[in-house]
């Protein structure tokens, strides 16, 4: 174990005056932490943005030389990357010349396997922030420089594993609203000429659960959060655990097959969908989350869960959405059924169910495939660096 900055150098950036146009617009990249948190992979030749050598010489921002370890050290923290060319940063970051002892890639991996304890290190009322002096005592392991690469060859082959079934896992995800208006068209046009129907019309009930405060933490029994539904599928780990001797009537219970609807969320995310896809155990309705049962004769689940999940959709529930903050808005159960719906006939539905479903196991299953990565990737950086 050794103090980072024993082996390093720090330096900081900075951020010439935007007053001053003749600073930017230059041929020296200057990067900001979102120019790392949204990077795809680990090197960066260019940012959002560049400066002029008289930005860089009117400000405290440093020229770096390449394979310096950005590391990001203000509101989000420890996220690193490292750049492919001479580049200079603003004040958000903490960053790294490596000395001779250590390997870019392994310091950056060691850096972010640390972000929790980085980020209990930051201090700052308004935002957090670790300081250039804090990490200078922040002590690493460090082997051989051979082991290091070592160690760097086999972590970045699991992290391409992990890459690759995210961007497998995204694609998939794609193919169920492509499949929608492939067959139905765009619900706001309405291009092949569907009838339509108020909602009301397609709805046999609509239930909800009861606004219960959170119980013991070892309570078995959970009460579902309204972000358990905001990805389109369930989540139940997000949940809270329901009041020691509390007993819900069985409506409250959710089940598999259930098509929940959250019908109170910020204005973004109200109107958030999702059927219930497999068993599952002890999870309670709240009373922002309403079991909506349909006319199967009339409208398919799969159908009205796509339709649902459209962008059309998704306005006309911002549209209807009541509260005086973002953060909170609710949509009535009148508004709800009074929205006039495109109606295919079912035949069409059942075959964009068919296929849905099978959409839906190949979802599920690179779903489960990066989550295992995921957890790979953390054993075994675990494994390397505890």
């Amino acid at each position: 174990m050794v103090a980072l900055g024993d082996i390093s150098e720090l330096v900081g950036g900075g951020t010439p005056s935007r007053g001053v146009p003749a600073y930017f617009g230059g041929s020296i990249p200057w990067i900001t932490p979102t120019d790392v948190t949204k990077l795809e992979g680990r090197y960066l030749t260019s940012g959002k943005e560049s400066i002029t050598e008289l930005g860089l010489s009117k400000s405290s921002a440093k020229l770096l030389p390449v394979n310096s370890v950005l590391l990001t050290s203000r509101a989000t923290i420890g996220f690193a990357a490292i750049n492919r060319v001479p580049v200079c940063t603003n004040q958000g970051f903490a960053n790294i010349i490596c000395g001779p002892r250590v390997v870019p890639e392994f310091l950056a991996y060691v850096l972010e396997w640390m972000r929790d304890h980085l980020m209990s290190l930051a201090s700052g009322a308004t935002f957090k922030e670790i300081s250039k002096s804090t990490l200078k005592r922040v002590e690493i392991p460090l082997p051989t420089v051979e082991e290091q690469r070592r160690i760097v060859s086999l972590l970045d082959g699991v992290t391409e594993i992990r890459r690759r079934a995210e961007t497998a896992r995204e694609k998939a995800h794609a193919i169920i609203p492509a499949l929608f208006v492939y067959m139905f068209g765009d619900p706001l046009t309405n291009p092949k000429g569907w009838g339509e129907v108020e909602l009301g019309q397609a709805i046999t009930s609509i239930e909800g659960g009861k606004n219960i405060q959170a119980g013991d933490d070892n309570n078995q029994l959970r009460i579902l959060k309204v972000s358990a539904v905001t990805s389109g599928t369930l989540k139940p780990e997000e949940s809270k655990p329901a009041p020691n001797g509390y007993r819900p009537p069985p409506s409250h219970m959710v089940r598999q097959g259930d098509f929940l609807f959250s019908r109170a969320n910020t204005a973004y995310l109200i109107g958030a969908t999702t059927i219930v896809e497999r068993d599952v155990k002890n999870l309670v309705l709240p009373d922002k989350i309403w079991r909506i049962s349909w006319h199967q004769q009339l409208v398919r689940p799969a159908f009205m869960l796509a339709y649902m999940q459209s962008k059309h959709f998704r306005g006309l529930m911002t549209s209807i959405a009541s509260g005086t903050s973002d953060s909170m808005k609710n949509v009535s159960q009148a508004k709800l059924r009074k929205l006039r719906v495109m109606i295919p006939p079912i035949e069409h539905q059942l075959e964009f169910e068919r296929l849905f479903a099978s959409a839906r196991t190949l979802t599920r299953s690179l779903d489960d495939g990066t989550k295992i990565s995921l957890k790979t990737q953390q054993a075994l950086f675990a494994e390397v660096f505890a």
